[in-house]
């Protein structure tokens, strides 16, 4: 298949149903979408529409109950959990909303933690990719300080270079500047903005209409349903 043409996801029918104590939660109905790698895309609702759920899925973290899902043109619902995060680790960067920074390591040994899962190149390689990626999001004078000594701005952006270091096809970032000041959350959306005008893929998980605006495409979820 022409990897040009061919959608980096390709959501059909998908659907993620929880059944707990007998109560049947529909957190995700015939959800069915395409998204093209250089797109920037808002997936938007109030809490609890499935939004967080649509972005584990798509960040293969969670599987569907039902529908198929195509990522970089692989059928992630007949692949095992092992070849899925095989797939994960080389396909798709994430940023949270509370940083997930290693508390006990350095800013530049948080950013070179996905290398080590995926278990391929020297060190020194390892490390001259963390290095620009942190030169990527502003944060080189700041590679050998712990998150402690980081503002919450600075975590973030070390999250965003841990995320594109090893040039993954997608961003998945979930309410990336939910946990941020006004200005310092401007100063993350302008980080992503100018890593899709790179190129970067990037899905964005936000209930705030003005991050949303950024995006090139909006994605409106209500009661787990695209309206």
């Amino acid at each position: 298949m022409n990897t040009d043409t061919q959608p980096l996801i390709a959501m059909k029918d998908v659907e993620r149903v929880f059944t707990t104590d007998e109560v049947v939660t529909y957190a995700l109905t015939d959800i069915a979408f395409e998204i093209r790698r250089g797109e920037f895309v808002a997936i938007e609702g109030p809490s609890g529409c499935g939004k967080s759920t649509l972005l584990h899925v798509l960040g293969l973290l969670d599987r569907p109950t039902t529908g198929s899902y195509l990522l970089a043109g692989v059928p992630t619902d007949e692949i095992d959990r092992a070849e899925q995060a095989r797939l994960r680790n080389r396909e798709i960067g994430f940023v949270f909303q509370s940083f997930n920074l290693i508390p006990e390591m350095t800013a530049i040994e948080n950013v070179m933690l996905p290398f080590m899962y995926r278990g391929g190149g020297q060190r020194t390689m390892r490390r001259k990719k963390a290095e620009q990626a942190l030169a990527e999001v502003g944060m080189s004078s700041r590679a050998d300080h712990y998150p402690s000594q980081l503002s919450g701005g600075q975590q973030q952006r070390v999250a965003v270079a841990r995320a594109i270091a090893g040039d993954p096809s997608l961003l998945l970032a979930d309410e990336p500047t939910g946990n941020l000041d006004q200005d310092t959350g401007q100063e993350i959306m302008a980080l992503l903005d100018a890593l899709h005008e790179q190129g970067t893929t990037v899905i964005m998980v936000t209930h705030d209409p003005d991050h949303a605006a950024r995006a090139q495409r909006r994605i409106q979820l209500l009661d787990g349903r695209i309206q």
